[in-house]
């Protein structure tokens, strides 16, 4: 035992902060990659957006007046490779109109002496006399009233019309102006106010009324007799607490609501489950009637809320398109409206390191350079990735692209990787939150890798989507007087040479959300009863 000194070699995976920026750009979704170079935008001054193919022949580059700065890293070939990426454009600069507003609605000089500016240009053609008289009723601010208290233009003629028919009104904005003309009280009405507010997008009522009735110091039965008053609102079924109130209040607005159609609302569960044998027991009518009272739920909406539209829809933009070529093959390009492409400024980098004179300075600026070579390079490496991936998928799904979803074949991680010399982990990032442009739709592209059904032939495999597929096409293609089983679909599939078992056919069958051989059967026998 004495003490040496010894040279070892060896190899170690050491996760720098470069290379975990790289894998980090790699599974970020284009709008999630956007938001992360705008924030590195900001924090690096050396990274610079390029703008060149957004403006026009007569205006300047911002850029190249700053100096040279190197875009080949962030560029692809959009013959073969890909397409070039593309700048976005920047935001212009946001108002500060708080001092304005206070004002306005304060009076006072010592704000209005903030804006460096005086009544006389603020109010150019009012004056004094046209101050409104105080409203009590803050119910009464609507209209024309609302117009003059906001201080919102003095004269007719800076009345903006297109702005206020433009205006998309909110839910809540449209029941408080149906509750100022049904209340009066003003308890009342602060009690109506406050469900309101409590009523959620789709239309329903959220909380309990004796918790609210707790909250606003009131007993619950007032609470009931407002609520009662908000549920007459338009539109019809809005505030109510469970599917079953929102339907009868829809069905009591038009007279509907007798004590069949009652007891069909109040017994949903069993409509689900298409029990019709036991719900015209419970309703006491015929089929004929159970089929029309059927038809008027359908007719119903379950969401009053949802008429106003607010929930913003986010839009699924590509991050690839493929297209047919004209030799007849398929045309792979990246999406460059989703790639960002920012540019190192060289020449600014040379001006201000000539300025630095600490070690601070001089280290800040190298690091900055450094960041932004690397998150160039990274960009870059990332939009070839996506297109390398995408087409060893394209070439894959060739069958898929050109015949339709019965002939996608079986897909694993696995088969990409080894074919494009890539890590399983790599595709599987590349894959994540990433969408592909087709001829058949947009997909996303963890949509082509399927798992395998074996062949009862011993043949090629097939792909779970196409078994899904061929599943739903025999089921919408039943006869109604013979309804398809699980145990028949599972003969068929194995006659056309697809080997899966029962429990197989039967999970995929509840995941496209089709009912059992028997609901089928009573669903569509009342359907066929109800067109005769």
């Amino acid at each position: 035992m004495t003490p040496k000194l010894e040279m070892r070699t060896s190899q170690a995976l050491v996760m720098t902060p470069q290379l975990m920026q790289a894998i980090k750009l790699l599974q970020l979704s284009n709008v999630d990659l956007v938001a992360h170079v705008e924030t590195e935008l900001e924090r690096n001054p050396l990274l610079v957006r390029d703008e060149s193919d957004e403006r026009g022949p007569g205006e300047g580059n911002e850029a190249a007046d700053r100096g040279d700065a190197s875009s080949d890293a962030a560029s692809s070939d959009t013959s073969s490779d890909g397409g070039p990426d593309s700048g976005s454009d920047s935001d212009g600069p946001d108002l500060d109109t708080a001092p304005l507003a206070d004002a306005l609605t304060s009076g006072a000089d010592a704000n209005v002496s903030d804006l460096d500016a005086d009544f006389g240009s603020v109010y150019a053609e009012d004056g004094p006399s046209d101050s409104p008289a105080p409203v009590s009723d803050p119910g009464a601010l609507a209209g024309s009233s609302w117009s003059q208290v906001s201080g919102r233009g003095g004269s007719a003629d800076d009345f903006d019309l297109d702005a206020v028919l433009g205006a998309e009104k909110s839910m809540q904005d449209h029941l408080a102006d149906q509750l100022v003309l049904a209340v009066s009280d003003p308890a009342e009405r602060m009690i109506g106010q406050y469900l309101i507010d409590m009523i959620d997008e789709a239309g329903y009522l959220t909380g309990d009324v004796e918790t609210m009735a707790e909250q606003l110091g009131t007993d619950p039965e007032t609470v009931e007799r407002v609520l009662a008053v908000v549920q007459s609102f338009d539109p019809s079924g809005i505030g109510a607490r469970s599917l079953a109130e929102c339907l009868a209040l829809q069905l009591k607005e038009r007279d509907r609501l007798d004590p069949a159609m009652k007891a069909l609302v109040d017994n949903l569960e069993i409509l689900a489950r298409r029990d019709f044998s036991a719900l015209r027991r419970i309703c006491g009518v015929d089929e004929e009637d159970l089929v029309d009272m059927i038809g008027e739920i359908r007719a119903l909406n379950p969401k009053p809320g949802n008429a106003f539209g607010a929930a913003v829809v986010q839009t699924v933009v590509p991050d690839v398109i493929v297209r047919p070529s004209s030799s007849g093959g398929w045309a792979i390009e990246l999406n460059t409206e989703t790639l960002p492409k920012v540019l190192v400024d060289q020449t600014y980098y040379t001006t201000v390191s000539r300025a630095a004179v600490d070690d601070k300075a001089k280290t800040y600026l190298s690091d900055c350079l450094q960041t932004a070579n690397w998150l160039v390079k990274s960009l870059d490496q990332r939009a070839r990735t996506i297109l390398k991936v995408s087409t060893e998928i394209v070439r894959q799904q060739d069958g898929f692209l050109a015949n339709g979803v019965a002939y996608l074949k079986p897909l694993n991680l696995r088969t990409v990787a080894e074919a494009i010399n890539m890590h399983e982990s790599t595709v599987s990032r590349v894959t994540s939150n990433k969408y592909m442009a087709t001829p058949r739709g947009i997909f996303e592209l963890k949509y082509f890798f399927t798992s395998a059904i074996a062949s009862a032939e011993g043949g090629e495999a097939h792909s779970a989507e196409a078994v899904r597929h061929q599943i739903r096409r025999l089921i919408d293609a039943e006869n109604p007087e013979a309804i398809l089983s699980d145990d028949t679909i599972v003969k068929m599939l194995r006659d056309s040479g697809v080997d899966i078992a029962r429990r197989t056919v039967a999970k995929y069958r509840e995941s496209m959300r089709i009912p059992s051989s028997v609901q089928r059967r009573r669903e569509k026998r009342a359907l066929q009863h109800g067109a005769a």
